[in-house]
């Protein structure tokens, strides 16, 4: 997250009425709900791991025990029990 000047981007009068709560304090906007993005979503991170789930449980569907997918995914055994038994 970057900083911006206030004075920079907003009008005086809107940087005096926010002065009436607050003074030489640094406060977050947020954005929109609908400019809101899912995690991982910008950077791929959650396309990977839903990847990887999708391999876990063909590998599972096609007989391959928990203990050796958790092994090879470097997984503990309950999170590749959470993944192969949720829907």
């Amino acid at each position: 997250m970057k900083y911006v000047k206030a004075t920079a981007v907003l009008p005086q009068a809107l940087i005096n009425e926010i002065q009436k709560y607050v003074q030489g304090a640094t406060i977050y906007i947020p954005k929109p709900e609908a400019a809101h993005q899912k995690w991982g979503t910008r950077s791929g991170s959650r396309k990977w791991i839903d990847d990887r789930n999708t391999h876990i449980r063909r590998a599972f569907q096609n007989g391959s025990k928990i203990d050796q997918l958790a092994e090879e995914y470097c997984l503990s055994v309950e999170t590749i029990k959470k993944i192969v038994y949720s829907k």
